[in-house]
């Protein structure tokens, strides 16, 4: 592997084209997706906890409420990670996917009250669901991803793809004979499917460090 095609929406687009420079590959960036906050009105009434599934939906909620005491648990570290930075003290991790987070919650969320999940108008799954009977939440879209006209690199060894809803919008562009798609989940790569020409991998972890880690080392320059 040597030319990686970074598919994710922008800043995290920048961000990924920056980890994997420095480990030596060539990255380009042409986001398939674009993030669109919304002018979502924000009610806090009753709410005990915030539940964040993407560092979109931290950096949007962000924008839209001042509130930062409440607790919030966040799907990964790099959602975390952004919801500290965001001011939050009151942090926790799931260190993995939705149905992490969901007993992630179930364990040491608040069980009074309402929890509010900030998050896509598409999301990638329903934590309400997969919490009912335990607790009671909320979604509250307060962004959406729509899919750019950026046109695919005339080449490439691998692409990222980070999400159901990227995944859809690469399927859409193929195919793409002779490259590999890593994945960062099983559900994403159920998105994509086959018939793509995509030789298909899916990282050990629903992290960008697996994601990553997927590719091996970058191909010495010739």
């Amino acid at each position: 592997m040597r030319t990686v095609w970074v598919t994710r929406a922008e800043p995290g687009a920048t961000r990924t084209a920056a980890r994997l420079t420095a480990l030596g590959f060539e990255a380009v960036v042409a986001p398939l997706l674009e993030i669109r906050p919304l002018a979502a009105r924000v009610d806090l009434d009753g709410v005990t906890a915030l539940a964040f599934t993407s560092r979109n939906g931290v950096e949007a909620f962000a924008g839209l409420s001042p509130e930062r005491g409440l607790p919030v648990f966040a799907v990964g570290d790099a959602t975390a990670a952004a919801a500290r930075f965001c001011g939050f003290g009151k942090v926790r991790s799931a260190h993995g996917a939705l149905a992490d987070l969901a007993a992630l919650l179930a364990a040491e969320a608040p069980t009074e009250g309402l929890l509010l999940a900030p998050g896509a108008v598409e999301p990638a799954g329903d934590l309400a669901a997969l919490l009912e009977g335990r607790l009671r939440a909320r979604a509250l879209p307060i962004y959406e991803a729509v899919e750019t006209d950026v046109a695919p690199p005339p080449s490439f060894d691998a692409v990222l793809i980070q999400s159901a809803r990227a995944a859809r919008a690469l399927r859409g562009r193929g195919p793409f004979p002779g490259g590999r798609a890593v994945a960062l989940s099983d559900a994403v790569a159920r998105a994509l499917g086959g018939g793509t020409g995509l030789e298909m991998q899916v990282a050990s972890a629903p992290r960008e460090s697996a994601l990553i880690e997927a590719l091996g080392k970058p191909a010495p320059r010739v």
